[in-house]
């Protein structure tokens, strides 16, 4: 019988998630307010269902992967468009000024600071290694898209085969060893980071790291509570939609710790046969998981066993980030 839970601390939204998803519901019920239309959202706001469905449920919030596709959607729709937290490129920008649409950019503050370091770098001529984990998510496209001629997106070591548009690191040719620089994707694995940086230094000693690293405080903070919580557990419970970067990095790490992890969405997903001569279960969950998801797991076990104990490992993280601000249309589209 389910004796322990162990709770990993932090877990659950980060500051820029909490950030992003309030800035999706205020311009929702601005729009209600004043009778302007739904409201559109470029890209997931985030990457978790349950909260995609629960705008678009309760806020009727539309999800689009083109600003194109907010026309057909109808008359009914503003003319205000959300950025997601994983940040955009310039030609969506663009983009979004040419159609005439009012915007609000809720990419998280340590994803603008990644871009910000890729425009300044290209702009003084250095090429850019740009460890990913897929060249297709959107952090690394909002990323690759400021300085596209300068940059090779690298998968972390090891991983080099998950997506063969990756250059390997251990093979990655540039232009001049001498005019380089490396900068990451916010939410992969501190570890595999920090081993292909390594690396990447050996074959390139004059290799230029940012003296701010840009792995995210959130990712590494969810990280450090898997690392002290797995040793303890006969089974982790991650909670995460299957495309979160930060959810799946933790998934794995939990795995290589102690070999029984699983993935849930939800308390649904649970099978009985996982938790046969487990005693003590480890829970976690991505950055842009809703916590009573996580609550709701702890209240399920709680009431078939109300002597089962409840152990929190970490510390709650205090950061805030500013709301994101509407940012008026540039100028309304011509045919």
């Amino acid at each position: 019988m389910l004796e322990k839970i162990y709770l990993a601390k932090p877990r659950g939204y980060c500051a820029g998630v909490v950030m992003a998803i309030e800035a999706v519901e205020r311009a929702a019920q601005e729009n209600k307010k004043n009778n302007d239309g739904d409201l559109s959202v470029y890209h997931a706001i985030v990457h978790n269902n349950t909260v995609i469905e629960r705008l678009e449920q309760k806020h009727n919030v539309h999800f689009v992967e083109n600003l194109a596709e907010i026309k057909d959607l109808g008359q009914n729709m503003s003319d205000t468009v959300v950025f997601s937290a994983h940040g955009i490129s310039p030609k969506v920008r663009q983009e979004a000024d040419r159609l005439g649409l009012a915007t609000i950019d809720a990419t998280c503050p340590l994803v603008t600071k990644v871009h910000t370091e890729a425009k300044k770098y290209a702009a003084e001529g250095y090429q850019i290694l740009l460890i990913g984990d897929s060249s297709q998510h959107q952090e690394v496209i909002g990323t690759k898209g400021e300085a596209p001629d300068a940059t090779i997106v690298v998968s972390v070591l090891g991983n080099q085969k998950e997506d063969s548009s990756l250059a390997d690191p251990l093979t990655v040719q540039v232009k001049d060893p001498d005019k380089l620089i490396v900068l990451t994707q916010t939410t992969l694995s501190v570890d595999d980071v920090k081993q292909t940086i390594e690396l990447l230094k050996k074959r390139f000693p004059k290799l230029l790291i940012p003296a701010s690293d840009d792995l995210c405080y959130a990712t590494k903070n969810r990280q450090d509570a898997i690392k002290r919580i797995a040793p303890m557990v006969d089974l982790f419970l991650v909670v995460t939609s299957n495309y979160s970067s930060n959810g799946m990095r933790l998934l794995e790490l939990a795995n290589s710790l102690m070999n029984n992890s699983k993935r849930i969405e939800s308390l649904a997903d649970i099978k009985s046969n996982w938790l046969k001569d487990v005693k003590s279960l480890g829970i976690s969950s991505a950055a842009s998981t809703p916590d009573d998801l996580v609550q709701e797991i702890i209240s399920y076990f709680k009431n078939k066993n109300p002597q089962l104990k409840i152990i929190e490992e970490g510390e709650w993280e205090n950061i805030k980030f500013r709301p994101a601000k509407k940012v008026p249309a540039k100028k309304r589209h011509v045919s």
